[in-house]
């Protein structure tokens, strides 16, 4: 299971649509790793004026590695990430999770490039 959701937000779905500050709050408790990471790494890119700001460092375990994964593969979870810290988000490998600025068009365009993945292989991800 991806959320760990609470039994009034589960309720308030099952009324209708639910607010991204719910949302958000229910990412950030059941994927603690996952959101610590992308807010470290928007605080990076906002204090840099760089392009984008990416994590090199693998997760220190199999269980922050799942929290990445289900983060970045849930296109509702990655959208509302994207919309409030006002990024894109991009991600290569197990752990490889980078936030552009959304004007960094070109910059996003290398990074999701077919090449830029291949660049980016080693022998220890294999099995990440």
């Amino acid at each position: 299971m991806s959320l760990t959701v609470p039994t009034d937000l589960l309720a308030a779905a099952e009324r209708g649509e639910v607010d991204d500050a719910a949302f958000l709050d229910c990412i950030a408790a059941s994927l603690p790793y996952a959101w610590e990471t992308v807010t470290a790494l928007a605080g990076r890119l906002a204090e840099s004026g760089a392009d984008l700001a990416d994590n090199r460092v693998p997760p220190p375990d199999e269980s922050s590695r799942g929290q990445l994964l289900r983060l970045v593969a849930s296109d509702a979870m990655r959208a509302a990430v994207e919309r409030h810290f006002g990024v894109r988000l991009a991600f290569q490998n197990c752990h490889r999770v980078a936030l552009f600025r959304p004007e960094a068009t070109e910059s996003h365009r290398r990074f999701v490039s077919p090449r830029a993945q291949l660049l980016n292989q080693s022998p220890e991800f294999v099995d990440c």
